[in-house]
């Protein structure tokens, strides 16, 4: 007796099926299917009303290039459709599972139908097409790809590894998608408007200091810096050359007073240098063996 797969594996087939050598497409397939059923293909391609398709509100892709899309828009009034959408049967309606940039061209050129298979599917189903085709796409921008990939975790419970297999990246590809998630949100903005490029925000990922993080990313904007010029400021920074980036920490009062009670009880010159989350380093200055054996004295008094 044959397993059944899970369904997760159905849809991800039924997906990326016909782009793999040896596996046929189903999606041309005209499969019977049960009226109870919620999962397989209900047809081959069929042209629906567009009026009669709803958004869908598992899609990742929060950016549509206008440009991109009167461009396509113009290639739909010349040839058409060639590459149908993909929607599911939501009551006596259609919801999109992927193709809207296809959906919303096809409106701005005043079609009042599009060809789409239609398939029938659950939510997780249709989240993980609509997240794994935006994945596939080139001009997808980082933020929404590495957005992508934490909705993939989250549904499904994927550590890294899995998830670079279902989605065909390498592990080190993945991890560095999800770290952008831990830029402020600022910076996220700067990276999908692409102020700035993914380049600079895996520099800018790796400094703990959110201040800083923005400071230099406003430098790479105004500055309009390359990627090699902001790791060679950052290389600077850690060295203690840029005077621009060093930390800004304001010594407590109490603190002042308590290094000037001690310095005027021993009679030498004492540093206070603040950390972060409240360390730091006491130093006392010392000119001599002597001096160092009178100042120990004084403490043990």
């Amino acid at each position: 007796m044959t397993a059944k797969r899970p369904a997760l594996g159905r849809g991800l087939d039924a997906l990326l099926g016909d782009s793999r050598p040896g596996n046929p497409t189903r999606e041309t397939e005209s499969v019977p299917l049960s009226p109870d059923s919620e999962e397989g293909v209900i047809g081959a391609i069929a042209a629906i009303p567009i009026d009669q398709i709803d958004a869908n509100p598992f899609q990742p892709r929060t950016q549509f290039n206008d440009n991109s899309l009167e461009e396509l828009c113009q290639s739909i009034r010349i040839n058409g459709v060639i590459t149908p959408i993909t929607v599911r049967k939501t009551g006596h309606r259609y919801q999109l599972i992927s193709g809207e940039r296809r959906l919303r061209a096809s409106k701005l050129a005043g079609l009042a139908e599009i060809p789409a298979f239609i398939r029938m599917a659950n939510d997780n189903q249709s989240l993980e097409m609509a997240l794994i085709e935006n994945i596939q796409r080139e001009d997808l921008n980082a933020i929404d790809v590495a957005l992508s990939f934490q909705a993939l975790m989250d549904a499904y419970k994927y550590n890294q590894d899995e998830l670079s297999k279902r989605v065909g990246k390498g592990r080190s590809t993945v991890a560095n998608f999800l770290r952008l998630l831990n830029l402020p949100a600022v910076i996220q903005l700067y990276l999908k408007d692409n102020k700035i490029s993914m380049g600079h925000a895996r520099c800018l990922v790796g400094i703990e200091n959110e201040e800083k993080q923005l400071e230099l990313a406003q430098m790479v904007i105004k500055q309009d810096l390359s990627v090699r010029q902001l790791e060679n400021l950052i290389r600077k920074k850690d060295d203690g050359g840029s005077k621009t980036l060093k930390d800004k920490v304001v010594i407590p009062e109490w603190c002042k007073e308590a290094k000037q009670k001690l310095s005027d009880k021993i009679s030498a010159k004492i540093s206070l240098k603040p950390g972060r989350k409240g360390k730091g380093s006491l130093v006392i200055d010392y000119g001599s063996e002597e001096e160092l054996q009178r100042i120990f004295n004084l403490l043990n008094e």
